[in-house]
């Protein structure tokens, strides 16, 4: 797990100071190593947390001839067979490392060669014969990849603020990137919050010539599962095998592990699977936060480890802590997400880096199986939804802001922008295939935007804060494959969701926690944006630059108002909005960066800057 950057430029050597700059700002995705590699046309770097091959999987990576230089950020699991394979037709390695197969890869298949590729991840390969640079990304988009083309070149990181350090300019906010943030909670597929960037989509790849010609092409996508008639018996049976394969593969490390373990089933799920691997987590972690009114997992997490005989270590925290860390969960997500589960996160990562360098994490489990309660809305709700906001068949169609309320608060220039923040999922629901059903719909929508833009967002960042490589078992994309064609009667009965995978880990689980209905991680929230707290939220926003640049003064106070007179949770999370934005644009847009301090009460961050 690693940070990646570079600079590959048409007519001169970049500079080796703007990739000095890059190492830096993302030392924290790899405080054990770093590399750099510069050339007349192509600049690499690259930091690494150290994970497989400890004493020779430094990067950049190259070829026996050197034609081939390769950076990567993740895992690719199945190096090993991937490596044997190549061995046969010939391939010589020089290192251990996951990465290396990938460049042998690419020379023995051609482009063809990421259909090879089993992991998470995103990677730069520069082939020098040809002069060009490939750029991908794994198939779920757990490993983030950013670009930006310019006049003179290509220029990419695993961060926002990688790019800015590699390019020196302070960047300008994306009118679409901000108004998808505050209607949907995340700017989604290639937009981001800054203009001229993008994302480069999961399951994606892009090709960039010697003379700045680019190609971009998804060499995987949800879209292609097709729906199998099974069983659950034979469901199962082909379950087993390839979660006995995903478990194998997952388990690779050269260093010890945790498991964030939650009350929840797929934490609890992933537990039984490493035990019944044979493999012991050094320990597992879980976060309360007692005394306050959202929901405590720790008893049921700590239920889970008792059962299994794990060390378990659980965090207790206090609404103030929570508070106290957004300033710097902005910094390190440096992508605005509402998913204030990310604090919680942050301090979870924090506590287990101590011990561990990679923690298995759940993430994916209610996308692939359908777990989530939005799937299952009464028909004559999604009918009525779709009537209103037609295109995505009645789901994700909830605004943040009413267009009341946009009209009220947001300036022209962002309401324009924000007249197609739901293009996105309507775009998903229409490429999918025509045999599918509304929920298969439904949970690529998911995959293609939430899952990648929003929650993956928070898991890699939130742990890449600390150091801390997070894997996703349940994210192998052959996982997801078989959750999508499962069929729905398999997936969703009545009110419950996630039919398949309570059944099928019935041998390890007690059957009371089987029957545990969706929660997931929750961070006490509501109360801040009240009280006392009003009045210096208002001073902050209405004095904050990006606020004023693309708000409308009185519509922020209108919401202040409305939070005085009337107190209610959808005020409080628009507001939480309006404060996380101003946050953000005082680190990237007015500030140059810099990490805030781990706990500082963000009303006195915007103050006193």
């Amino acid at each position: 797990m690693c940070g990646i950057s570079g600079v590959f430029l048409k007519e001169r050597t970049p500079e080796r100071a703007c990739l000095l700059d890059a190492l830096s700002v993302m030392r924290h995705r790899g405080p054990d190593d770093k590399g750099l590699h510069l050339s007349e046309h192509i600049g690499l770097a690259f930091t690494r947390l150290s994970i497989i091959d400890l004493d020779h999987g430094q990067q950049p990576l190259y070829n026996h001839d050197k034609s081939l230089c390769l950076i990567g950020n993740g895992e690719i699991y199945n190096y090993i067979e991937l490596r044997k394979q190549l061995a046969g037709k010939g391939c010589r390695f020089a290192t251990q490392s996951d990465f290396e197969p990938v460049l042998h890869a690419y020379q023995e298949y051609g482009l063809d060669f990421l259909d090879h590729l089993e992991g998470m991840f995103a990677f730069a390969l520069y082939d020098v014969r040809q002069n060009r640079l490939l750029l991908v990304r794994d198939r779920l988009g757990i490993k983030p990849l950013f670009f930006t083309q310019t006049a003179d070149g290509v220029y990419f990181g695993s961060e926002l603020k990688v790019l800015f350090a590699l390019q020196r300019q302070r960047p300008s906010v994306n009118p679409v990137g901000l108004a998808q943030y505050l209607q949907s909670g995340f700017a989604a597929t290639d937009a981001t919050l800054c203009n001229g960037i993008e994302r480069l989509l999961p399951g994606e790849a892009m090709l960039i010539e010697s003379d700045g010609r680019s190609r971009r092409w998804r060499y995987w996508s949800p879209q292609t599962v097709q729906p199998e008639a099974t069983g659950f018996e034979d469901a199962a049976e082909h379950f087993s095998a390839l979660m006995t394969d995903v478990m194998d593969k997952h388990l690779r490390s050269d260093v010890p592990f945790g498991l964030f373990l939650s009350g929840g089933i797929d934490s609890a799920t992933l537990l039984a699977l490493i035990k019944a691997a044979g493999a012991e987590p050094l320990h597992t972690y879980s976060i309360g936060f007692p005394g306050s009114d959202v929901f405590n997992e720790l008893s049921d997490a700590q239920r889970i480890a008792r059962h299994f005989a794990v060390d378990h270590v659980k965090i207790e925290l206090d609404e103030q802590a929570l508070f106290e860390r957004m300033p710097f969960m902005v910094w390190a997500a440096d992508e605005l997400i509402d998913d204030y589960a990310g604090l919680a996160l942050s301090y979870l990562a924090e506590r287990a880096a101590v011990d561990v360098k990679m923690v298995f994490t759940g993430d994916g489990g209610d996308e692939a199986f359908a777990g989530y309660g939005r799937y299952r809305r009464f028909y004559l709700q999604r009918l009525l939804k779709r009537l209103r906001w037609p295109g995505s068949g009645g789901f994700r169609t909830k605004p943040g802001f009413t267009p009341g309320e946009a009209k009220t608060l947001f300036n022209n220039r962002l309401l324009l922008s924000n007249a197609a923040w739901r293009q996105p999922f309507v775009a998903s629901w229409r490429s999918a295939p025509a045999a599918w059903s509304d929920l298969q719909r439904m949970q690529a929508i998911d995959i293609d935007t939430v899952l990648a833009d929003r929650y993956l967002v928070k898991t890699d960042r939130m742990t890449m804060a600390w150091g801390l490589e997070a894997r996703v078992p349940l994210l192998d994309h052959r996982v997801v494959e078989f959750g999508l064609a499962l069929p729905d009667r398999l997936k969703i009965q009545g009110r419950q969701g996630k039919i398949f995978l309570r059944r099928w880990a019935q041998r390890w689980l007690p059957e009371d926690h089987l029957q545990l209905r969706k929660r997931g991680l929750s961070s006490p929230v509501d109360q801040w944006p009240s009280g006392t707290r009003l009045p210096r939220l208002e001073r902050a926003l209405l004095g904050n630059a990006g606020i004023q640049e693309w708000f409308v003064p009185a519509g922020v106070q209108q919401l202040i108002a409305a939070q005085h007179r009337q107190p209610s949770s959808k005020t409080r999370l628009k507001l939480l909005r309006l404060l996380q934005f101003a946050l953000w644009h005082r680190l990237f847009i007015e500030g140059n960066g810099t990490a805030p301090a781990k706990r500082q009460d963000p009303l006195d961050f915007l103050d006193t800057q």
